[in-house]
This record gives structure tokens, C-alpha cells and sequence, in this order.
């Protein structure tokens, strides 16, 4: 079966619909097939279809993201409570220890990101470890900064990523590469990809499935759960009527 390649945090300005079509036919012509675009919470359902629509012309599939900034984690609550069916994918921006904690363990939240290039906002460790173990959520790593940041910069992410990667993988937590980039210049290949995170030591089996298995599984749960005739997991609504 062909291995089917995501991105789940491609970031172009959705106010410029002409640079979203170049770094989407860009994304397509480097081999990917799923792409994570955030969208504002209060957007409406138009806004996500014309994206969509320009994704369909060159075969690409759109998930819908939203990208949660809270500062307080009853913040986080109010707004995953509000969001999670609005939207296929949940990601938590984490800024602080309680939010980072709270998201970790809550069962609606898919993923964890931490800010990529202030490597002192860079705080995942066995404590949130030991919650996403438990819970749903995946480490999702932006690589722009491994692109486009020098030395010394980029060695202060790469000691932080290490430290994470490590921690994500003794807890068995899911780890998802993605670009992050706003930029078409800054995209890379998903093996490219994968290859740079052997810089941070992430084992080769799972950055390989951090660019495919593990982000399309992600959407491909969501939008289970999504769909009206889901129950509970494994349970789904098949006819309805007086005969049933």
C-alpha cells in the first residue's frame, strides 16, 4: 500500500488565498498527501471550504486545525470544550507548566507544542511524559526552526529536542513531525524531514511514522468521532428508523 505523507502544521497567511495555492502545489509536488492548516477558533465554515477547495485541485487531503494559545488551564478547558467538534485537529500551543499539564491529560486534546524557537518555553518532561501516556495527545515538533535558524540558536533547540525526544520515547508517547513553516522556501521533503530529526536522535522507525502513520491516524480518529453515527469507539449508529 502506498505510505501516505502528512503535514500537520503548514501555516500560510489565509488572508492571501494566492500564497496558500503556492505553498499547498508545493507541499503536493514534495510528495505529501495530508495537510493540517490552523484556522482562527471563530472562523466560519466558508473560510475552511475555500481552502479545501484549493487543496482538491491538486489532490491534497485538508484537515482543519485549531491552534490553542490559553494562558490558564481553565482557559484550555473552556476552549476545548467549545472547539473540539469544530475542528479535526486540537493542538495546544504550551506556554506554561499548568497548561502543558492540563493539555497532556485531557483526552480531547491531539497535540502537544511547545514555542520552537525560544528554547526556555521548551519544558516537556516526564511529568507531561507520563500524562499524554495516558491520554491521547502526541509531541508534535515543528522543524522550521532546524531550517531556518544558524548556531548558536539552533543548537540551543536541538539540546532541547533531544532532551524531549527522549523523554517522549521512554513514556512511549507519539511523536509528530511537522514543517511549522509560513514560508513555501522552508518546505521540505517528509523523508527530509525525518532525516533531520536523526539530528535530535529520534529513532529512524519513528520519525518515519511521525511524517505518515502517526499524523494520518490522528485525523483519521478525529474525524470518526466527528462523523454523526459515532457512538464510542468501535460503535457506530448503522441504520436508523422504527425497524431497527
Amino acid at each position: 500500500m502506498k505510505k501516505v505523507y502528512a503535514d500537520l502544521h503548514l501555516c500560510p497567511n489565509l488572508r492571501d488565498l494566492q500564497q496558500v495555492s503556492r505553498m499547498v502545489i508545493k507541499a503536493s509536488r514534495l510528495g505529501y498527501h495530508l495537510l493540517a492548516i490552523p484556522f482562527p477558533p471563530n472562523c466560519m465554515r466558508e473560510e475552511i471550504e475555500r481552502i479545501r477547495g484549493i487543496c482538491n485541485e491538486v489532490s491534497i487531503d485538508l484537515a482543519s486545525r485549531v491552534d490553542l494559545r490559553p494562558r490558564t488551564s481553565d482557559e484550555l478547558i473552556r476552549n476545548v470544550r467549545k472547539l473540539r467538534r469544530k475542528f479535526e485537529i486540537v493542538a495546544v500551543l504550551c506556554e506554561s507548566k499548568n497548561v502543558a499539564r492540563q493539555a497532556a491529560k485531557d483526552r480531547r486534546v491531539d497535540l502537544l507544542n511547545f514555542p520552537s524557537r525560544n528554547y526556555r518555553l521548551r519544558f516537556f518532561d516526564m511529568a507531561e511524559a507520563e500524562l499524554a501516556a495516558g491520554s491521547l495527545a502526541a509531541l508534535e515538533i515543528d522543524m522550521e526552526p532546524l531550517v531556518a535558524l544558524e548556531s548558536p540558536a539552533r543548537t540551543r533547540v536541538l539540546s532541547s529536542l533531544r532532551k524531549e525526544t527522549a523523554v517522549a520515547q521512554g513514556y512511549h508517547v507519539p511523536v509528530v513531525l511537522s514543517s511549522g513553516v509560513s514560508d513555501e522556501l522552508l518546505l521540505r521533503k517528509p523523508m527530509e524531514l525525518a532525516a533531520l530529526s536523526s539530528l535530535f536522535d529520534l529513532r529512524r522507525d519513528l520519525a518515519l511514522s511521525a511524517v505518515s502513520q502517526t499524523p494520518v491516524a490522528i485525523v483519521k480518529r478525529n474525524r470518526e468521532k466527528l462523523d454523526s453515527r459515532f457512538v464510542a469507539p468501535g460503535i457506530r449508529v448503522v441504520r436508523r428508523g422504527k425497524d431497527c
